[in-house]
Formats: structure tokens, sequence, C-alpha cells
């Protein structure tokens, strides 16, 4: 789990290093990335539990939640703090409303079913897993897209 922990903050600290991607720039990266980090070690966690060590499954349940509703809390900062540049205001906007609006948004929606874990059970697991995937595409592409001159 630390070994996850601090490859997360590494991404966000490797990312961080490319200076001509202004989304990426964002103060709420490390704390995003090591969230969505937890997100899949809890996701996967859950759906290992039952065969392994079923009394975990309910620890399990309420971390997958807790962490994707962490994950959907730092979503809305990312799209509503305002942004310091017109480069990363241009790749937000790509995020929220243009090419890559529908992976942005399929993933919110995807990650809003983990925080049902608690009350629906290990079935959402994938379904937070696949709003990662959705998120994180969209999050990396939108920052690329934006033009470096």
């Amino acid at each position: 789990a630390a070994v996850a922990a601090l490859a997360a903050v590494y991404t966000a600290y490797l990312f961080g290093q490319a200076k001509g991607r202004d989304l990426w720039q964002s103060p709420l990266l490390p704390p995003h990335l090591l969230v969505q980090a937890l997100i899949a070690g809890s996701a996967i966690a859950l759906l290992s539990a039952r065969a392994v060590e079923p009394a975990a499954e309910i620890a399990g349940r309420w971390a997958l939640g807790a962490t994707s509703l962490a994950h959907l809390l730092l979503v809305l900062g990312e799209i509503t703090f305002p942004h310091t540049t017109a480069h990363a205001r241009l790749a937000a906007w790509e995020m929220t409303n243009g090419r890559y609006a529908r992976f942005t948004w399929a993933g919110v929606a995807l990650v809003a079913a983990g925080v049902t874990a608690p009350w629906i059970g290990p079935w959402v697991a994938p379904l937070a897993l696949a709003g990662l995937l959705a998120h994180e595409h969209a999050y990396v592409q939108a920052a690329q897209a934006v033009p470096l001159a």
C-alpha cells in the first residue's frame, strides 16, 4: 500500500515536469492521483475479499465508497476552480465540454456508482475502475489537445 501511494504521488511529480501542459500543474494532482490509487486498490481488494477474507468485505465496501466520493470531490474541484492560464482553461474546457466530455462525464457517473458500494456491494467495483479509466483518458488527452504555442 505504501509503495502504491508513493508511486501515485511520484506520477503526479512526473506530470508536473511537463511544464507545457498547464492542466497538469494543478496542486490537486498529487492528492487526486493518491485517491485514484486508493480507489483502484480498494476495488480490487473488494472483488477478491469474498474468496480471500469474507470478513474484510464490509471494510472494502466502505473504503471504495469513501475513496470514490473523494475522487468526485477532487474532479469537482479540478473543473470548478479557476485555472491560472489560458491553456489550462482550454484543456479543462476540452475535458468538460469538448472532445473528451463524454469520457469525463461517463467517468463521473461510473465512479459515482462506486460511492454506493457500502449498500450495493462489490458489484460496483468494476464500474468504479471503468470510471477511473474514462476519467484518466479524458484528463491526459485534454491536456495534450491544447497547442503548445
